[in-house]
Order: structure tokens, then C-alpha cells, then sequence
């Protein structure tokens, strides 16, 4: 009986030029298509969005004199785009719009995950 290092040594040489790769298929081996419906699970999974709008920094006394209708001054300028957080994570940017005597928020870049 042979040993497995008999029966490697054993076979012929292989001319690498002349293998042919397998044929590739459309998609990995394993890859199932997903849809929105595959995600139903949790589409009731409360997240937490924030917008950030720019920042300031201030001493605590002119924070304590504040009333209402007091500016704010931030170190964004207006059209500047904002940043959109889920869950503390920056997902997106975006734009602030105006819907219905409402401030609201359109995406207009996706932040990839690196």
C-alpha cells in the first residue's frame, strides 16, 4: 500500500497552461437574492436618527442667559450639507427641506460602511 506522499510524487506533472478554469457562474456559490420582504423581521426595530445641524461652543454663563428666541450661531453655513446619524452611526447627507410648515431631511449621499 502506498502513502499519500507515494501518490503525489507518483502522478504525472501538470503543464499549468494547459487547465482550464472552471466555468464561472453569475453569481458566488451560496448567494441567495434577497428582497425588502426578507427584512420584514425587523422592520418594526425602533432606531434612534439624528440630524446634525452644526455646533457651537459656548461658555456656560451665556448658555444660562439664553431666553426664548435667542440665535445661535452654528459653523455651518445655510445649503451646507447635514450630517444624518442612525442609531449614533453617520449613515448619510443631506439636505433640510421645508415640508408643510415642517423641517425635514432628504438623503443626498449614502456613507458607505468602511
Amino acid at each position: 500500500m502506498s502513502t499519500p506522499d507515494q501518490d503525489l510524487t507518483a502522478q504525472e506533472p501538470v503543464d499549468f497552461e494547459e487547465m482550464e478554469a472552471p466555468p464561472q457562474s453569475a453569481r458566488p456559490e451560496g448567494h441567495v437574492e434577497r428582497t425588502a420582504a426578507d427584512l420584514e423581521a425587523v422592520f418594526d426595530v425602533p432606531v434612534r436618527i439624528s440630524v446634525i445641524l452644526g455646533r457651537t461652543r459656548m461658555p456656560v454663563s451665556d448658555l444660562l442667559k439664553m431666553d426664548t428666541g435667542t440665535v445661535i450661531e452654528l459653523d455651518r453655513q445655510v445649503g451646507e450639507a447635514v450630517e444624518i446619524f442612525v442609531n449614533g452611526r453617520l449613515v448619510a447627507r443631506g439636505e433640510i427641506v421645508l415640508v408643510e410648515d415642517k423641517l425635514g431631511v432628504t438623503m443626498t449621499e449614502i456613507i458607505k460602511p468602511q
